[in-house]
């Protein structure tokens, strides 16, 4: 397997705070949905912990909270949310690729990426000068190659799934969409909270 910080350190190097808007899962739902995996993951691969559980829309490349007004972007993103009902996500797709492992969702027309589109454009709007990285499918990332990848068995891995005797299905309640300043330190990754934009109908604030 390859390193997956030092692919993305290419274009976001560690320590780097990168805007990006995400679908976060509560902590029950986060949870429920890696549960099945625990253990799984031999040295080279990473587990995501139950609160690194995030569902990604964009990454704006190289954009800081700094570089913006994020009260004009937040208003802005709020003016299509208020027409969005709440929705479901499901996911239940294991897959190991060559930079880690991730579990597939859907539905991922219509609602997900007229929800990308929107922020994509929404933070285009800012006029500032960054690169936009829109998700093309809805996905959590389970755990992520970092040292030690290249002695990392994926067949090994997938054997060890098939092994799994239970349903492997959870889902994500969508009734809001979250705006943080996201790094990594070439191992894990954290981020700060900026801003959360509620659907029609959502309470607020909910969770962070």
């Amino acid at each position: 397997m390859e390193n997956f910080f030092e692919r993305v350190g290419r274009f976001w190097p560690a320590g780097r705070r990168d805007l990006h808007w995400h679908i976060l899962p509560t902590p029950d739902e986060a949870a429920a949905l890696i549960a099945p995996y625990r253990g799984l993951f031999p040295q080279g691969l990473e587990s995501v912990p139950v609160s690194g559980v995030h569902c990604t829309l964009l990454h704006a490349v190289g954009l800081s909270t700094a570089d913006i007004d994020t009260d004009a972007l937040i208003k802005d993103v709020a003016g299509y949310t208020r027409t969005v009902s709440s929705f479901t996500l499901t996911f239940d797709r294991p897959a190991v690729g060559n930079a880690g492992m991730e579990i597939g969702g859907w539905p991922g027309r219509h609602a997900f990426t007229g929800i990308v589109d929107a922020v994509t454009q929404a933070t285009i709007r800012t006029g500032a000068d960054f690169g936009a990285s829109p998700s093309h499918y809805p996905h959590l990332s389970l755990a992520y190659a970092s040292r030690g990848a290249e002695g990392v068995d994926a067949v090994a891995i997938r054997t060890a799934l098939s092994a799994i005797e239970q349903t492997l299905s959870g889902t994500v309640f969508v009734d809001r969409v979250h705006l943080v300043e996201q790094w990594h330190d070439g191992a894990h990754i954290m981020w700060n909270p900026v801003a959360q934009v509620p659907f029609a109908g959502a309470t607020t604030p909910g969770p962070t």
